[in-house]
Parts: C-alpha cells; sequence; structure tokens
C-alpha cells in the first residue's frame, strides 16, 4: 500500500531494564513495565490496570523491535521519534534505540528521528514519590551548558544523523526540542542559542549534510521565566526569534483543555493547528494524541485532568482531521503520542480494552481510505 503522508509516532524509550540509573524510579529493574502493572483504578469506572496484548516487552531487545516494526509499518506508522535524554553530562535512556531499534535486522525499513527531552527529572517517575510537591524535587537538570552541547551535536552526528533511514527533510536531520525555556537556558541568551544551532547547523555540513531542521515542540503560548530576557515575553514570540524550520505538538494537554470527552477536543484542536499554521513562517506539522490520564504514575494522588471516550473511533475521525489539514497545507506528516505512552494512556499498542482499535485507525485513514 503506498503512504502520501508519514506516520510519525513518539517512542517512551523506558520499557527496559538495561539503563542502570532507571534502578531510581522502578527498583525492579524493568523500567517502567514496574509502574504499568501495579497501576490501579482511581475511582469506579476507571479505565486501568490495562494490560499490553504482546506483553510486558524489554523494547531494547532487538527481536522485539523486529516484530514491532513489521507491525508499525503493516499498520502505517512509518517513523518512530525517540525520546532522547541527557542528564548529568552523559545520555540516559539510549538502549532502546541503539540495542533495540538500531540492531533489528529490519530497522533500515523503518525511518525515525530524535526528539531532544531537555525537560527536568523529578518525582513524576515514580510512584511511591508522586505527590503533590512532585515537581519541587529537581533530581536531574534537562538544561545542559554549550560545553556539553558540543558533545551532544556530535553524538547525534557520530551516531544517528548520518544514518540512511534517519529522517530527513530536504536532506537535512531532523532534531525536534521539547523544552524552548530549558534550551535557552542552557546557553543564557536567544542569542547565544541562536548561535548554538547554527554551529551544528554547520557542524553537519562537515558530515556532508546540508544542515540542519530544526523542530520545536509548542506547548501553549505561556510565558517563562527565563534567565537572560524578558520574562514577560511569550514563548511564541521566542519561537520566531530561533532558526527553527518547523513546529509540531507532543500532547493535547499541552494543547487544549483535555478534561472532558475526547470529541469535543477534536474543534479546538483543529483550531490551534490552524492558528500556528497562520501564525508562523515555519512549517507546522499537525499532531494527533490518543488520549491522557497519568493517573498510572501517583500511588495516592488522583489527576482529575483525563480525557474521557478517547475509542479508537473516536481516534480515526482526528487522524482524518489531521490528514486533510496536512493534504490542504501541503506538510507530508503527522505526529501522534505515542507508540507507547501507557502510563500517560496515550498509546498505538495493542491493549486489553481495544485491542489493535487504535493502529487499525491509522491503517484505515492512511493506507486504506487513499486505495
Amino acid at each position: 500500500m503506498k503512504q502520501n503522508i508519514d506516520v510519525a509516532a513518539y517512542i517512551w524509550p523506558a520499557y527496559t531494564g538495561k539503563e542502570p540509573r532507571t534502578r531510581l524510579f522502578w527498583p525492579e529493574g524493568i523500567g517502567e513495565w514496574e509502574t504499568v502493572q501495579k497501576a490501579l483504578p482511581k475511582f469506579e469506572g476507571h479505565k486501568w490496570p490495562r494490560k499490553p496484548l504482546w506483553g510486558y516487552q524489554d523494547e531494547a531487545d532487538p527481536s522485539v523491535m523486529e516484530m514491532q516494526i513489521e507491525e508499525a509499518l503493516a499498520h502505517g506508522v512509518n517513523t518512530f521519534i525517540y525520546d532522547w535524554y541527557w542528564f548529568d553530562g552523559r545520555p540516559f535512556l539510549e538502549q532502546c534505540l541503539n540495542d533495540g531499534f538500531l540492531k533489528a535486522k529490519n530497522n533500515e525499513k523503518m525511518k525515525f528521528f530524535l526528539m531532544w527531552a531537555n525537560h527536568d527529572a523529578n518525582y513524576l517517575w515514580d510512584r511511591r514519590n508522586a505527590s503533590e510537591d512532585y515537581r519541587a524535587t529537581v533530581i536531574w537538570q534537562g538544561k545542559t551548558d554549550l560545553a556539553n552541547f558540543y558533545v551532544i551535536g556530535k553524538r547525534w552526528l557520530d551516531q544517528y544523523f548520518t544514518l540512511p533511514n534517519y529522517y530527513k527533510i530536504d536532506g537535512k536531520p531532523l532534531i525536534s526540542i521539547y523544552d524552548l525555556a530549558n534550551f535557552i537556558n542552557s546557553f543564557g541568551s536567544v542569542e547565544t542559542t541562536r548561535d548554538a544551532m547554527l554551529w551544528l547547523d554547520e557542524e553537519a555540513k562537515k558530515y556532508g549534510l546540508p544542515g540542519v531542521h530544526f523542530q520545536v515542540i509548542h506547548q501553549g503560548a505561556r510565558t517563562q521565566n527565563l534567565s537572560g530576557i524578558d520574562a514577560e515575553k511569550a514563548s511564541e514570540d521566542l519561537i520566531a526569534e530561533l532558526p527553527f524550520s518547523s513546529i509540531t505538538n507532543y500532547q493535547y494537554a499541552h494543547m487544549v483543555n483535555v478534561d472532558r470527552p475526547f470529541c469535543e477536543t477534536t474543534p479546538d484542536v483543529i483550531a490551534e493547528w490552524n492558528r500556528l499554521h497562520e501564525k508562523f513562517d515555519a512549517t507546522y506539522y499537525p499532531h494527533v494524541s490518543i488520549g491522557w490520564d497519568n493517573n498510572p504514575r501517583h500511588l495516592t494522588l488522583f489527576k482529575p485532568n483525563i480525557l474521557r471516550d478517547n475509542t479508537p473511533d473516536a481516534f480515526r475521525e482526528a487522524l482524518r482531521e489531521a490528514k486533510k489539514f496536512a493534504e490542504a497545507t501541503g506538510v507530508s506528516m503527522v505526529t501522534v503520542n505515542s507508540w507507547n505512552e501507557w502510563t500517560e494512556g496515550s498509546y498505538l499498542l495493542p491493549d486489553d480494552l481495544y485491542g489493535y482499535g487504535y493502529l487499525d485507525a491509522v491503517k484505515q485513514v492512511f493506507l486504506e481510505d487513499d486505495q
């Protein structure tokens, strides 16, 4: 089946025990599967716990990823976006990408790129301590410094950007930046951030690439307390001041009110796609989320913002709208949250609630509707 628009799904690379530092959050040594297995309903009718139909697989195992790649492609998901971390001067959670995906015998069939998940790490990942003030304890800072960025950039170039299946736009490898505030705070000002981005762009040319395609994750027009800049300046204004080539989103929870039924969010999401497309010179790629419910990450705390009635049928209609938007605006990619965010209630992988429903929705919209 011919696919005209790429479907890029985010991957949360914590479903493995091969990263030693994960034991700080998940001491049993199976990564965040520990949280999934221990999740309990918070109220009558709460659709937890959920079980993966494929089992609690180690996603840093290449044989596991070989199967997942085949299933993804068969259902129209042809690109993986790997969350990529750098804490305390070294990478974190690279095993699912390096040992799982890149060692899978069929990985060349699937495109991939990185989203630098440069947010702070706090107690959110540790359900034992994720109480009301879980954000107050910063375990690792997401911001870095210029010296580390030089190391990071070289790592991206040496290990990923030059691979034939790394996602490129106009020949340029795409790198997505999650937290704009931490990105700017890493370098001290908008000007020095621009200089860092231009350094990586020039460095890429030394590797025979035409440069780097920088993408930013839009998280709303909220003001940021950023060192070196006006604290009243909205983050949207800062996007336009930096050499970002494109914009997308990571989650509906960053875009609209999610404390309601899924179908009620779709008109607001479409309006946000159109607003971002019209506001910025940078290309906007539409985003679709499957759900939002991060209560599994909290042992006792109840988080009331839950995207309800997120059935495969409702998701399918949102995908159709995203496809229409992409075709109308001339873009060739839709981002989806996500492949495997079990503990945020937003995943394509088959479970005991809807089976293959979400994957089948992608297949119908992006593979079958065009036939």
